[in-house]
């Protein structure tokens, strides 16, 4: 490729000198047109002016109106041309019979041109003596009768000359301009080598090339901000990830409303991985200021879809969690074992009898009064679970006697979610010896379920954040993260018309509302748009 190799400041410095060399030379020639034309005009109106003023001649005059003046004609015409230094000054009767000539072979011999009219008049003459600016002026005798008319010429080498030497001043000025052009090409090509970084062409489109094929295949979301705020880069991820659109140009307020994704995109919030949780996604964000030589270039922001990734660690946890149940289970099953096989030692069937009846009464009992209150069977299996595993941890979980839930009632999806996830945030708030309340009450306008425990609550300055995403007074557990079961609570509950309120301490107490009927029926089996399913297996 032409040019290839070569540095950009050549290339530039190069470019415009060409440019600069051919609109000069462009520019010069123009100019000679015009100032030729402009030399032309000039020295045939001087022409013009000699003719009139030998028109004015008064010897002239008569001579030509009386006769009799023999070469008094010529004699005054070629003294005139010889003052003037124009290169003729011909005299024409009225029958165009000429009665000077610089050519004395033609005095006497009529013009070719047409008779004299009395009227003044210029051009440019190609003539006997060669091409000329000629003026013409009409000849009056002394009283006042046309007997002819003027004619006179000067040269055009002497036009040529004239536009010489005004030329190579021309010339002189274009040759400066050309030099102050280069130079201050040579000034840009520096700083624009400067501003690129000393990169040249083909370095700058394959960057170019590399960025494109990287930023669109990746999996992860990255956009590029300027100083000002405004979106330079998005690729197709960071789109899908954050339901953007044409973003480019566009500020972050301008895209997505006040919120905590608002805030980990502008840099409000600071901190690694940010946990952010969307109407689909749970994604970690983090954002880096970008600064070159002291210059503030913007910052670069990175989004991670990490929604099966949390999925799958709270299920992991959440199996964790039954294993130390089962494990817990398995001891206490143990003692009884121990307990009942003494008891058959020591010879006491009556009593390993009624120890046997006591121990298969007690889970039997336990749910059948759950489902005196509760009629759904999902339900009442996630209570029956919550309230073993609550069990092991040393907590009490109590079903409010006034409770009531239907076989089928509205939003029973969104309920199994939301109850999870508050029993498990109240039974580790509640800790050893705690107690934790549940009530479920259905009515025709709507369903409402309140969680409390006998925990310190909620403090007074965190209950605008709580249903924040990464919100939690508690260290990380395990693999699962914190802080995002009360955000996905607060997203359900709202995304379907309903409100959640907190109380304030001692003991927390949350009341969830959702409204009947139903607008949005969810089957058993289905996917949740507004909060992924593999989020809502454990609480937080």
């Amino acid at each position: 490729m032409v040019g290839r190799g070569r540095k950009l400041s050549t290339r530039i410095v190069t470019g415009q000198l060409v440019i600069l060399a051919i609109t000069s030379a462009i520019g010069f020639v123009l100019l000679a047109y015009a100032q030729k034309a402009q030399l032309d005009r000039d020295y045939e109106q001087r022409a013009l002016a000699i003719a009139r003023t030998a028109a004015a001649d008064p010897q002239i005059q008569g001579a030509m109106e009386y006769g009799g003046g023999g070469d008094i004609v010529q004699t005054l015409s070629d003294r005139i041309k010889t003052d003037s230094l124009a290169s003729y000054v011909v005299v024409i009767d009225l029958a165009g019979v000429r009665h000077s000539h610089p050519i004395p072979e033609l005095i006497g011999k009529p013009v070719e041109e047409t008779p004299p009219d009395g009227r003044s008049s210029v051009r440019i003459d190609h003539g006997a003596t060669g091409t000329s600016a000629n003026g013409k002026a009409p000849l009056r005798g002394p009283t006042g009768a046309l007997v002819g008319e003027v004619s006179v010429g000067i040269a055009e080498r002497d036009v040529l000359g004239q536009l010489r030497r005004e030329l190579s001043t021309f010339g002189l000025y274009l040759g400066s301009a050309l030099a102050v052009g280069l130079i201050v090409s040579y000034v840009l090509a520096r700083r624009l080598k400067r501003t690129t970084f000393g990169l040249e062409l083909e370095e700058i489109a394959g960057l170019l090339q590399d960025r494109e094929a990287m930023l669109h295949g990746i999996r992860e979301g990255v956009l590029a901000f300027d100083p000002q705020g405004r979106i330079t880069v998005v690729n197709d991820e960071a789109r899908r990830l954050l339901g953007l659109g044409t973003a480019l140009g566009a500020r972050l307020d301008q895209l997505l409303p006040d919120g905590r994704l608002r805030r980990a995109l502008d840099g409000s919030l600071t901190g690694v991985d940010l946990t952010v949780l969307t109407d689909s996604h749970c994604l970690a964000v983090n954002r880096m200021p970008v600064a070159l030589r002291g210059r503030e270039l913007g910052a670069v922001v990175t989004v991670r879809d990490r929604t099966e990734l949390v999925g799958l660690l709270r299920e992991l946890d959440s199996v964790r969690g039954l294993t130390d149940a089962l494990r817990a289970q398995q001891h206490e099953f143990a003692n009884r074992l121990h307990t009942l096989a003494g008891l058959l030692e020591l010879g006491e069937h009556e009593a390993a009898l009624e120890y046997a009846v006591e121990l298969g009464s007690s889970e039997p009992a336990l749910t059948e009064s759950i489902r005196t209150l509760i009629a759904n069977p999902l339900m009442v299996g996630l209570i029956v679970a919550k309230t073993a595993v609550a069990a092991e941890r040393g907590v009490r979980v109590l079903l409010d006697e006034g409770s009531r839930l239907g076989e089928q009632p509205g939003h029973l999806r969104r309920l199994l979610t939301i109850v999870g996830n508050l029993l498990d945030n109240a039974v580790e708030a509640a800790g050893e010896q705690g107690v934790v309340r549940l009530s479920l009450v259905e009515r025709p306008d709507a369903v409402t379920l309140r969680v409390a425990d006998s925990g310190p609550g909620v403090p007074a300055d965190a209950r605008e954040s709580i249903f924040e995403d990464g919100w939690s007074t508690r260290p990380e557990r395990g693999t699962a993260r914190r802080g995002l079961g009360l955000a996905l609570v607060h997203r359900l509950v709202q995304r379907h018309g309903g409100t959640v309120t907190v109380s304030e301490g001692p003991g927390a107490v949350f009341t969830v509302t959702l409204p009947l009927p139903d607008d949005d029926p969810a089957p058993l089996g289905s996917v949740f748009t507004v909060v992924p399913d593999v989020l809502t297996g454990a609480g937080l």
